[in-house]
């Protein structure tokens, strides 16, 4: 028996390393997804998608993995710590790595 589902395992990684990318200052909110959406064929960007998800459930995800598997790959980036701690959750708070107050997502870093 393992923790997480599959998907869970390669997904959320991936949207980790997205926060770490914005954390590190390596992109912007819109660069990181833009880059993902037109470089790897992604519907939505990590950053999109985890607002999707919740970032507290993305979170919690993580804190399972890295838990259960004891693997440094799965630490949650300290930013995606930050924002569930100050209660941006994504779009069920209207506030994540986007700010969804107005008719359109605007990047909030």
């Amino acid at each position: 028996d393992f923790p997480a589902f599959i998907v869970n395992r390669i997904l959320l990684p991936m949207i980790n390393e997205a926060v770490y990318t914005l954390y590190e200052g390596v992109g912007s909110v819109e660069a990181i997804d833009t880059a993902m959406k037109l470089g790897a064929n992604h519907p939505m960007g990590p950053l999109e998608l985890a607002d999707f998800i919740g970032l507290d459930v993305c979170l919690a995800v993580m804190q399972v993995l890295y838990d259960g598997l004891a693997d440094s790959k799965y630490r949650p980036c300290p930013l995606l710590v930050k924002y569930v701690e100050a209660g941006w959750l994504g779009r069920k708070t209207n506030r994540g790595f986007y700010d969804y107050n107005g008719p359109d997502p605007v990047p909030t870093r």
